[in-house]
């Protein structure tokens, strides 16, 4: 396997203020800092994976903006290819809305901008992406068109197909089937399960649907693979919370060059959890996410 992945997914400009709790509806805060960082969870994904040495091929979109060169250029540095990367002539680059408290939980309203505009075409016309690709990594802050699209193509190619599946929404069965790697949290387990709230319950629906193997991110209690009737616990590492925006999608990026690499399925989630716990000790999302040599001496110091 050669490390290369496909992404299909959003780019967004984070727009974060800190403050000491959540303001309820109505109130007014005072924040203690407001700063912009590069985000969007398929950018984050994207640079996760990229850092940690795999060949990233991204497929999305970005305005014709400030905002939009801002990223571009930052995706760039990281080495990630933007070639299938439009530049929208109508819609700004998309935004999002964060709010940190004290212990570094957040609140997320994103603006999409540019990403809603993603289509199946787009994907179509950027086939030559998945040319030797060995897996796509896809999530659902773009239209559910283009992402069913980039999943088909890659299934068909038999490429590995890992689907993060948030902002939550139902997905339809046809596309479950085609997803090898399900990676949600608890409330999105709940959701694409039709409201059932016991875990195990749950994991198994998803299974009946025809997804293959799930892995659920369960923050401080760490991660759950059901690999068939297998189930692995792997608990979180204890680190300092900072910030835990992009925790997610530093696992998310971790796990899937990991499989991209030939790694096992438990392998690959031991890296994303050791590129989780580092990602949640530093502000920012892409500026928290780790690299290769950070992520191997973490795993050398706590296996």
């Amino acid at each position: 396997m050669s490390g290369t992945l496909v992404i299909v997914g959003s780019l967004n400009m984070d727009l974060v203020v800190r403050a000491p709790r959540h303001p309820q509806p109505g109130e007014t805060l005072i924040g203690s800092s407001f700063q912009t960082f590069p985000g969007g969870k398929g950018a984050n994904q994207a640079v996760a994976a990229a850092r940690l040495g795999a060949k990233v091929r991204m497929i999305g979109r970005v305005g014709q903006d400030a905002f939009g060169d801002a990223l571009l250029a930052t995706v760039q540095r990281d080495g990630v290819d933007t070639t299938f990367i439009r530049r929208d002539p109508q819609a700004p680059t998309g935004v999002a809305l964060i709010t940190l408290d004290a212990k570094g939980q957040n609140t997320i309203v994103v603006a999409s901008g540019a990403n809603g505009n993603v289509s199946a075409e787009d994907v179509r016309q950027s086939a030559q992406a998945f040319e030797g690709a060995d897996v796509l990594l896809v999530q659902l802050e773009c239209p559910l068109e283009a992402v069913q699209t980039a999943v088909q193509l890659a299934h068909q190619a038999g490429i590995i197909v890992v689907l993060n599946p948030a902002p939550a929404q139902p997905l339809p069965a046809e596309l479950l089937q085609m997803v090898d790697y399900l990676i949600p949290n608890q409330h999105e387990l709940t959701l694409l399960a039709g409201g059932i709230s016991d875990r195990e319950q749950a994991i198994r629906h998803l299974q009946a649907q025809g997804v293959r193997y799930l892995v659920v991110t369960l923050g401080e209690e760490g991660a759950l693979l059901a690999l068939g009737e297998d189930r692995l616990i792997l608990p979180a590492y204890p680190v300092e919370v900072v910030d835990t925006v992009a925790a997610g999608d530093a696992f998310a990026g971790a796990f899937a060059l990991a499989l991209a690499e030939g790694k096992t399925p438990l392998d690959a989630a031991c890296w994303g959890n050791a590129a989780g716990a580092i990602a949640v000790t530093r502000p920012g999302a892409q500026p928290s996410l780790p690299t290769r040599q950070e992520v191997e001496q973490f795993l050398k110091e706590r296996t």
